[in-house]
């Protein structure tokens, strides 16, 4: 056991790009398909603890009910944010990796090579064709933005 965890979206490309990004170490790591299997209270208190993050960071905009909830209105405590969240798993933000170095929000997916504890052993290109890892397992550097 490797002690990875992803809790994984497959419909998502940054999920999916994350999760090809941990097996691209030879670690096979533990998913959890969140929507499926949601976790419970004491689970996702833990997981946006460990990541550090205020609570309303971890909520999901797009494609949820966020704007149909009013979510955004600052009535809303963390303990009813996170209420709003078990009952609708689409508001939590993903993927959430943990690993023995760390638990992340890896968005971007490039993220979570912060806290994988095994080197990147080949190439890898995003789904997009995005190259985010050469052939050598180093990090391919990003051009600087034009002024």
């Amino acid at each position: 056991m490797n002690g990875i965890t992803i809790y994984h979206n497959p419909a998502c490309g940054t999920s999916r790009n994350v999760l090809a990004l941990i097996r691209n170490t030879g670690d096979e790591p533990t998913v959890v398909e969140y929507l499926q299997d949601p976790p419970d209270r004491a689970t996702l208190e833990r997981l946006i603890a460990s990541m550090g993050m205020a609570v309303r960071d971890l909520l999901r905009r797009k494609g949820t009910p966020y704007d149909e909830l009013g979510l955004d209105d600052p009535k809303w405590s963390d303990e009813q944010l996170v209420g709003f969240m078990l009952r609708h798993p689409v508001l939590i933000n993903r993927p959430i990796v943990v690993t023995p170095l760390g638990t992340r929000l890896c968005r971007p997916s490039e993220a979570v090579l912060d806290i994988l504890p095994r080197a990147q052993q080949g190439a890898f290109s995003k789904e997009d064709g995005e190259a985010v890892i050469d052939a050598r397992g180093q990090r391919v550097a990003k051009p600087n933005p034009k002024p």
